[in-house]
């Protein structure tokens, strides 16, 4: 029998051009499976056979869990204290094994050996045709549509399938079994049932590897996609950057007559490019993103990421784009939140910005509004600006004297110090149950009491744009900390 199973595993192993390790796996799984019947619940069973005589031993195992905590499963698991009674050195997560009785192969049923080697074989071939491919390093999938499973796309390339989903399309695109089909891949999914390769057609990797094989100077490192943004079908923005001072990134990625951003066009059922010079400069990035529209001036506010972008009636369409599409795209590309106005609304914004300092200084400082005035046109904005800026700094301003100076740096301390007293005893009353809110941090804790938002039901009853406002996080991260705020409403 030993002879006739090394027989069998070399006649396999030839036959499916897999290793040999693998179809003793499988015979092991089937034996293993077959011991586990015998002994019912869920026993941990372990078989091991001899690669040259075809012998084989069968184990039962037990892991090794903390004595605190507990026996999850009685059947394979041993608690720690237990396992030391037997072997003295052991540790948490190792195994004690226990030799049992091994079940002869003619026992375990020929066709249900047959089918869970056939269907280790099955895995394993699959697996190193999927493992051929990926080493390769291709970054585009490049195939043709099988089949359709569930609105995804089956693409087949080869004898290695994709999956294209439905999400990861382009809008309205019209895909046919037998259409050739390019996407990047995203990543292997091993939990996935059918084909593993993840495939995009809709993100900005896609867009990027696209112009690597357009623009060969992407290829050579003499320029660099920066960043992208999409709207699939729709429009995009990718922001260049040229490593050497002889190649214009912009006139390199659109090529002889626009043949190179074409060619990815093309490609992409039509969705038009806008190609930006990217710059360290945050604000001239974000002038150049808002491309074709003319920016007049620009407010950068590092502490809230966003910024302020003025421009005239003329270009205030074009900047904001069909359904904030422009901003959108523009936001996306350089990561910053984009306020577009007219010169108007940033005059009213100003003076209104100007009256909340005003009002701050007034208060808080015991001074009338003419000095208020006088602190705000020489830049100062904040109680710390005034409480903590040099000595001399504030000298040079012609209407303050050295006493005045340091009556307001000592009233703006004191108005910091009676503050910050109020913040914390505003912090301490945030519930214990807000505080422990999943993506919580002290810092937004901090932020929430100013606001008044004491308890997670009052987390939960804010609209996006206030959480966005009054604590500086993004859309997407305010929407997600806002539904798990609502959680418990429905699993009460």
């Amino acid at each position: 029998m030993n002879r006739e199973l090394l027989m069998l595993v070399d006649a396999i192993s030839r036959e499916k051009s897999v290793e040999r390790d693998v179809v003793f796996g499988a015979v092991e799984a089937a034996l293993a499976s077959a011991t586990k019947k015998l002994y019912g619940g869920e026993a941990d069973i372990r078989v091991a056979i001899d690669r040259d005589s075809g012998e084989y031993e069968t184990f039962r195992r037990w892991h090794v869990v903390p004595n605190e905590a507990g026996l999850q499963n009685a059947d394979a698991e041993i608690l720690l204290f237990e396992a030391q009674e037997q072997i003295a050195d052991i540790e948490v997560d190792d195994h004690i094994e226990e030799p049992v009785e091994s079940v002869p192969i003619g026992r375990i049923g020929a066709q249900a050996a047959k089918q869970v080697i056939l269907q280790k074989i099955r895995d394993a071939e699959r697996e190193q045709l999927l493992n051929d491919f990926l080493s390769r390093g291709d970054k585009i999938f490049v195939g043709t549509v099988k089949r359709l499973d569930k609105g995804d796309i089956i693409c087949e390339s080869g004898r290695v399938e994709g999956r294209l989903k439905r999400g990861e399309m382009i809008p309205k695109e019209n895909l046919r079994t037998g259409d050739r089909v390019r996407a990047v891949i995203l990543g292997v999914d091993p939990t996935q049932r059918g084909p593993q390769i993840m495939l995009s057609r809709s993100s900005p990797e896609f867009m990027k590897e696209l112009f690597a094989q357009e623009v060969p100077e992407i290829e050579q490192g003499l320029l660099e996609i920066k960043s992208c943004a999409r709207d699939a079908g729709s429009r995009a923005k990718i922001a260049v950057l040229s490593h050497d001072k002889r190649v214009d990134p912009i006139g390199t990625c659109v090529g002889v007559r626009g043949s190179r951003v074409n060619g990815v066009t093309n490609e992409l059922a039509g969705e038009r490019v806008d190609i930006v010079l990217w710059s360290e400069d945050p604000a001239q990035f974000v002038i150049g993103a808002l491309a074709p529209a003319n920016v007049q001036s620009i407010v950068v506010d590092e502490e809230r990421h966003a910024m302020d972008v003025v421009v005239d009636e003329e270009n205030l369409a074009i900047a904001i784009g069909r359904g904030g599409q422009n901003v959108r795209l523009a936001s996306d590309l350089t990561g910053w939140r984009i306020n577009i106005m007219s010169a108007e609304e940033s005059a009213a914004k100003h003076e209104l910005e100007t009256e909340s300092v005003r009002k701050l200084f007034v208060e808080k400082l015991d001074v009338d509004a003419e000095v208020a005035d006088i602190l705000i046109a020489e830049g100062f904005t904040s109680l710390e600006e005034v409480a903590y800026v040099p000595m001399q700094e504030m000298l040079e301003v012609e209407a303050f004297d050295e006493d005045t100076v340091n009556e307001l740096r000592t009233r703006a301390k004191d108005a910091l110090l009676t503050m910050e007293i109020a913040r914390e005893e505003k912090v301490e009353e945030v519930s214990q149950d807000l505080r422990d809110l999943e993506g919580v941090t002290p810092e937004l804790v901090a932020k929430l009491a100013a606001s008044d938002i004491h308890t997670r039901d009052d987390l939960a009853d804010l609209a996006v744009d206030e959480l966005v406002e009054m604590a500086g996080m993004d859309e997407g991260a305010a929407r997600a900390m806002i539904m798990k705020a609502r959680e418990h409403w429905f699993t009460a």
